[in-house]
């Protein structure tokens, strides 16, 4: 059975962004671009909330952006998943200014993907969040799915051949 990937919006902005001057956005754009290349080996899914974030800015862009996610299905906004990211709020694993990032995670976990694959280091790969984070969607009776990098999940690309 194909693991479930959830792909959060930064995943989409490195992948679509022109190469950057900076050498570690300019390498986690490669690694991005080279999982994206490997990426049939999993079922990838999406949200509402990925596709209103990559529509935004540079006309251009976007439209670069919203071209690469065709054919990724997207996972509905239910009233289960406002209450969980309302939960991940309330229980301070994400800040109030992080709706959004709250509600990626409670998407993900309620939709039982696998992995949640993200560049958001600051609130959602986090590892001083992430304790917080998995006790409360863990006390919604929900398993949260590994979040991670596209280079962790490159790896595990590459010691599966």
């Amino acid at each position: 059975m194909r693991k479930k990937v959830y792909i959060e919006t930064s995943v989409i902005s490195y992948l679509c962004a022109r190469p950057s001057r900076d050498l570690i956005l300019a390498a986690n754009q490669e690694i991005t671009r080279e999982w994206w290349d490997n990426r049939e080996q999993y079922d990838l899914f999406i949200s509402e909330f990925v596709f209103e974030e990559i529509s935004r800015g540079d006309t251009e862009a976007a439209i670069k952006r919203n071209v690469s996610i065709d054919n990724i299905p997207m996972l509905p906004l239910t009233a289960e998943c406002n209450t969980l990211a309302k939960e991940l709020i309330d229980k301070h694993a994400f800040p109030k200014i992080a709706l959004t990032d709250a509600s990626h995670v409670s998407i993900a976990s309620i939709f039982q993907m696998d992995f949640l694959l993200s560049w958001n280091c600051k609130h959602i790969v986090n590892p001083h969040m992430q304790n917080k984070i998995r006790r409360t969607v863990e006390a919604s009776n929900y398993r949260l799915p590994v979040i991670c990098t596209p280079f962790e999940l490159l790896e595990d690309i590459e010691h599966e051949e």
